[in-house]
């Protein structure tokens, strides 16, 4: 992005209008085309398309093509510095549209967050669980999986991302990411139901009745419900 105003400020003339227009112009009018670029315009935001151009000193045109590329080095990074109360805003936004149900608003919104700021790690938990709900399990793993990239102890990213890789039909998977869960808080109940779903699902009815028992010993009333209805001796 051409930082326009600095430009203007600095040679005193900027002129902006389609390509084709410009060049024409630029040609009878003596002046200088430099490339095309995305300029944001004060009054109507991105203008897709465009080119960049002054009228300056032939002396000058060496300066301005310099000013032009650190301008455009720089500006990125100024672009995708977190404003904290815009992010939080649209990250409030996708929580609504989560709570009501409208899973793809929800994506939308967060999506928007992770533009402004990809570290934001709520924003990847919470479009994951709207694409697990959408049954778009592979994005949800994505997801998931990128906050454990940026976080590796990560407990609820590992059990969120286990429970797709279940309901995604990869047992095994899931299983790798409860038994991480279960290393990480050795006495995580819903870590040992979970898995025990997973073996459940795998084939292996006994491991997962294992795992139930455990969670009950535990305190857990849920597995206890669930080895009276799976018949775990």
């Amino acid at each position: 992005m051409i930082n326009v105003r600095a430009a203007t400020e600095l040679f005193g003339f900027v002129m902006i209008r389609g390509i084709s227009p410009l060049y024409e112009a630029s040609s009878q009018k003596g002046y200088t085309l430099l490339f095309p670029v995305r300029i944001r315009s004060f009054a109507s935001g991105m203008k897709p398309g465009v080119c960049f151009c002054v009228r300056t000193a032939p002396m000058l045109k060496p300066v301005l093509i310099a000013f032009l590329i650190v301008q455009a080095l720089v500006a990125p990074a100024q672009r995708t510095a977190a404003d904290p109360d815009e992010v939080d805003a649209l990250f409030r936004k996708g929580e609504r549209a989560y709570s009501n149900g409208t899973y793809a608003e929800a994506i939308q919104f967060y999506t928007r967050v992770l533009e402004i700021d990809p570290e934001y790690l709520n924003a990847y938990l919470q479009r994951g669980f709207c694409h697990s709900l959408q049954r778009e399990y592979e994005k949800a793993i994505t997801d998931f999986s990128s906050v454990i990239d940026r976080k590796p102890d990560h407990l609820w990213a590992y059990t969120s991302r286990g429970s797709a890789y279940g309901k995604w039909g990869k047992q095994e998977l899931a299983i790798q990411d409860f038994n991480t869960v279960l290393q990480l808080d050795p006495r995580n109940q819903e870590a040992y139901n979970n898995r025990g779903w997973a073996k459940k699902a795998a084939g292996d009815h006994k491991a997962a009745c294992q795992d139930w028992v455990a969670s009950r010993k535990m305190g857990n009333a849920e597995a206890k419900i669930i080895l009276k209805n799976n018949q775990c001796k």
